[in-house]
């Protein structure tokens, strides 16, 4: 039985989701990038919104949701079963990266007192000094967390193909795109992918610049709204410690519904 602090949790994901509330502006564009039925994995799934709305938007997706952390695993589990999306959606207690085995989550706690749940990120030991550099906090919580590859699930779990990737989490944005290179070489999928070059730099020791390589490399198109209006881009976003891109191949124009990424694709 949940605990009530997780039905709490999970009772407010739900009421925002049927609200379409508190959800990020680019949201609205995942119906321009699915349809059918498409094979998605939600990397950092936290409560569950964005699996949410892609069921939502293609109700026949099937939807792979990976959280680490225990907390936010029981919420998600609860939230997707009050939506009555449970065949669609599969949660996956553990964090991704580029190799198996086992890391720490390292939770800020906020000033407030209240956990940060949405700042959470992964390390192989607790950091020296404040949890994140980008974030004012009074200590935090360190709880170990399994972790997987994308490259390795897929294999394990027999899933062929891979249609959309949405990740989310906190700077280990390059540790989870290296081991899921087969993915990303076989299937070419759509990404959402938020980078966050601060973290990047000092919690992972890389860069936003290697991140968008992976995709550079491939012959992705990245996009990335500039206030209301998507726009293509070559390179990041200067001044912003994160923000979200969308990569799409051009191999995979075609098969997007009509919407603004299959008219910015034919251009």
């Amino acid at each position: 039985m949940p605990s009530l602090r997780v039905l709490g949790h999970a009772f407010r994901a739900w009421r925002r989701n049927l609200r379409w509330a508190k959800h990020e502006p680019e949201t609205p564009y995942l119906a321009d990038l699915l349809s059918g039925e498409p094979v998605c994995l939600h990397v950092g799934a936290s409560d569950g919104r964005h699996s949410y709305v892609m069921t939502q938007v293609a109700p026949k997706a099937r939807i792979f949701a990976f959280e680490p952390s225990a907390f936010a695993y029981e919420v998600l589990k609860v939230t997707t079963a009050w939506h009555g999306i449970r065949r669609q959606v599969t949660p996956i207690h553990a964090a991704v990266a580029d190799k198996p085995g086992e890391l720490l989550l390292v939770t800020p706690k906020k000033t407030s007192g209240r956990m940060g749940r949405a700042y959470a990120y992964v390390a192989e030991q607790a950091p020296q000094g404040p949890a994140r550099p980008d974030l004012q906090d009074q200590g935090m919580d360190l709880q170990p967390t399994p972790v997987v590859t994308l490259d390795g699930f897929c294999a394990e779990r027999g899933v062929e193909h891979v249609d959309f990737i949405r990740m989310d989490i906190e700077g280990a944005e390059l540790k989870a795109l290296q081991g899921a290179l087969q993915i990303l070489d076989r299937d070419r999928p759509h990404v959402l992918i938020e980078i966050h070059p601060p973290m990047l730099e000092a919690r992972f020791g890389a860069s936003g610049d290697e991140v968008l390589e992976i995709f550079r490399s491939r012959g992705y198109r990245m996009f990335a709204l500039n206030g209301d209006r998507l726009e293509e881009r070559t390179d990041l976003v200067d001044g912003v410690p994160w923000k979200d891109y969308f990569l799409i191949h051009p191999s995979k124009a075609g098969r997007l519904p009509d919407g603004v990424f299959k008219a910015r694709m034919a251009a």
